[in-house]
């Protein structure tokens, strides 16, 4: 089931994040997720299942540039390849077409999960070596967001 986030969904989050470090985060980052929960999430979903968090990702919104952000994407490292993934980034790209105002869906991500998004539809535009820390690039993705009339 996939459903809002709730502030009691915080500390399975947080527990989330550092399951996926330093695999996919550098330990640096979590204060910055942290930061993110309490003062930057907008639309923020999780993906439960038997009544646990396996996965979480959010949206945030840039209407002047028409421009939504998929961000803080995670999936508990013993149910990953299992689609939950796929199905929350489809979920959150589906809630963002609703909206008229957006043109394009972004995503910041790693060289570590690149290829996942690139699989959902997203193109590469640019790469900044040792963005998020030593070892952790930028690839910065794109996708067009096409409105049905």
């Amino acid at each position: 089931m996939i459903r809002p986030y709730a502030a009691k969904d915080k500390p399975e989050t947080i527990a989330l994040l550092r399951q996926n470090t330093p695999a996919y985060f550098d330990p640096s980052e979590e204060a910055d997720f942290n930061h993110y929960l309490d003062v930057e999430r907008e639309d923020y979903f999780v993906y439960e299942e038997e009544g646990r968090i396996v996965g979480a990702g959010g949206i945030n919104y840039f209407p002047k540039e028409k421009t939504a952000r998929i961000s803080w994407d995670m999936v508990d490292p013993a149910m990953q390849g299992k689609g939950i993934g796929k199905k929350l980034t489809q979920f959150r790209i589906d809630h963002i077409l609703k909206d008229p105002r957006i043109a394009f869906i972004v995503v910041r991500t790693s060289q570590l999960a690149y290829a996942f998004y690139e699989k959902m539809g997203f193109e590469v535009i640019s790469i900044e070596q040792d963005y998020w820390a030593k070892n952790y690039h930028l690839y910065l993705m794109q996708m067009p967001v096409i409105q049905s009339k």
